[in-house]
């Protein structure tokens, strides 16, 4: 029977729940790296006893760490994010030049066919790529300098490249968002880059139908449709059929359209899962209800799924890189609260069940389907 391995990134340290295919036994390990914040764990599509973990500390700085046995075991791997000519500048709010620092690495996307390559997104918002598992990693500089760096805003959680999505048909088209500027595609492997902003309005900027400047918080993708691109925003949930050539609003009957994770059913690319919370200022769940939002038909229409998750008293968010879904054939979906809860259905929604509940405040949930 094929199992599940759950990568979990917490504030303190980092877990690997683990399970058969029956999903309801699991078996928790950790925390690797206590005490760190693990911004990321993500396996490789090619291998997937191969694991990267973004560690980062203000005291101590980034560190990325990789397993080879499916997280039974880490060493710690090169760290040298080097980049090409001028660190460069971004725009601050009150309008003078900031320069780029490297803070942290958010999100790490391992290539779909070669367990040795890995791209970084990293703040200040700028994408690195490893070509030898880790060791030794290079900016794709196409990203900062394709001008309208300048118009780039950091948002709450920094200027933080968070999201980055393989076409699986062609790995030389790649999609990456950033928080404040947008969603930016390559057609060429990194070499050059252009804005795929058309159609968000973002009241926040002084142009609301500007070319950068919008705070997207998740992109998602279904592997068997590149093209349609699904994406939370600072408010607005949105869809695009051209691969980001245009967009359109499906917040539909939701009861508030902000949020911060987006995701796709492993076997219905129509079916879509958000967790709403109440705003931009509170950022809890609405009525104090956990509720998992899913739409069948691509948007617009939205059903809560609530059995099993809390219905009173409950305070808790969920994060844009804390949500992910299994491949087995009833698609399991699993998110992490800032609670430090991480809960688990195995039939797409219908029922939810605690994995574990008092884990550290949770940043990331990643799935792996084991053969």
């Amino acid at each position: 029977m094929s199992g599940v391995r759950v990568l979990v990134g917490t504030r303190k340290g980092a877990f690997v729940l683990t399970a058969d295919g029956k999903r309801d036994r699991w078996e928790v390990s950790g925390p690797h790296f206590a005490g760190w914040e693990i911004y990321h764990v993500k396996g490789s599509p090619a291998d997937p006893n191969r694991l990267y973990a973004s560690q980062s500390s203000g005291w101590f700085g980034q560190i990325i760490q990789r397993s080879d046995d499916g997280g039974t075991t880490w060493e710690q791997v090169g760290n040298k994010f080097a980049y090409d000519g001028v660190p460069g500048t971004h725009q601050w709010y009150d309008g003078t030049p900031h320069p780029w620092e490297f803070a942290r690495v958010w999100h790490l996307e391992p290539s779909l066919t070669d367990p040795d390559s890995v791209y970084a997104g990293v703040e200040d918002a700028a994408l690195f790529r490893s070509v030898d598992g880790g060791m030794i990693w290079a900016e794709l500089p196409g990203l900062r300098e394709h001008g309208s760096g300048p118009l780039w805003q950091p948002g709450a959680g920094g200027m933080c490249l968070h999201t980055i999505l393989i076409d699986p048909s062609n790995p030389d088209r790649i999609f990456i968002a950033i928080s404040a500027a947008g969603a930016f595609r390559t057609d060429d492997g990194g070499k050059t880059w252009r804005p795929i902003n058309n159609g968000l309005r973002s009241e926040q900027i002084p142009d609301p139908a500007a070319e950068v400047g919008h705070c997207v918080h998740r992109i998602a993708m279904h592997p068997s449709r590149p093209s349609v691109l699904f994406m939370q925003k600072h408010w607005d949930v949105m869809r695009s059929d051209d691969a980001g050539e245009s967009w359109r609003e499906v917040s539909g009957n939701l009861p508030t359209d902000f949020g911060f994770p987006i995701d796709v059913h492993a076997h219905e690319p129509d079916t879509v899962y958000v967790v709403p919370i109440k705003s931009d200022s509170e950022h809890f769940v609405p009525d104090a209800k956990l509720r998992v939002y899913r739409s069948r038909t691509g948007g617009n229409e939205w059903e809560a799924l609530t059995n099993g998750l809390p219905q009173n008293d409950c305070y808790v968010n969920v994060l844009r890189d804390a949500m992910a879904v299994d491949a087995l054939d009833s698609c399991g979906v699993y998110f992490g609260t800032t609670g430090g809860q991480v809960y688990a259905s195995a039939d797409a929604g219908e029922h939810w069940a605690p994995i574990v509940r008092d884990l550290p405040a949770v940043l990331s949930v990643e799935v792996q389907t084991l053969p």
